[in-house]
């Protein structure tokens, strides 16, 4: 019996299958899990999400923002504003933290963090104390606030390196629809066709 190859006879030709093009590369594969783990966030207001990445380019955490483990979201604030004990700063943990905290691996050192804010300045101690070498963020909304500018000094000054995704694409979308037969991960309606090439494998390195 002829076994099955990967090219087939079509009016005498062969027809190679090639991969598929339109996959996605590593950073918006890690950026992608970082913003899917924020909608896991109770917070009314701002959903973080954050993902930390070997060498091997392993997810070793996933962390969300939230109210620490064992104390109710229904009973604890999230106000804004108002007495600082009346508000959800007293007792939220930053995604960052609890990425950290999640991590399934004995050692971060040299680990990439993926998350969509700009780390704070305790989220910065964290991220350094644990030993992580890179940031890839998304959003740096609060640049001008003291904590962020606390932070960037601090992560500067241990070496860590500051690098901001810039999406090549407008959205992904997941399917749950397993009838769908352009499969599980829908991509993108944006205008601009984008073809994954090699070098978007490599995680962004140029700095804002």
């Amino acid at each position: 019996m002829e076994l099955e190859t990967s090219s087939s006879q079509f009016q005498g030709q062969t027809q190679v299958v090639s991969k598929r093009q339109n996959y996605i590369g590593w950073d918006e594969y890690f950026m992608g899990v970082a913003r899917l783990s924020s909608l896991r966030s109770k917070d009314p207001n701002t959903q973080v999400g954050a993902c930390i990445v070997n060498r091997d380019m392993r997810i070793v955490g996933i962390g969300y923002n939230g109210m620490p483990a064992g104390c109710s979201d229904d009973e604890l604030p999230w106000e804004r504003s108002g007495s600082f004990l009346e508000t959800k700063y007293a007792y939220i943990c930053h995604a960052e933290m609890n990425a950290i905290l999640n991590k399934n691996s004995s050692d971060l050192r040299d680990c990439t963090m993926y998350v969509d804010f700009f780390p704070c300045n305790e989220c910065a101690k964290l991220v350094i104390q644990a030993g992580i070498k890179k940031v890839v963020y998304m959003r740096d909304k609060y640049k001008d606030k003291p904590a962020f500018i606390a932070s960037r000094k601090l992560l500067e000054m241990a070496g860590v390196e500051i690098v901001q995704f810039m999406p090549k694409r407008s959205s992904i979308t997941v399917s749950f629809d397993l009838d769908d037969e352009a499969q599980a991960l829908m991509y993108p309606t944006s205008s601009t066709n984008h073809s994954t090439t090699d070098s978007d494998l490599k995680p962004h390195t140029n700095e804002k």
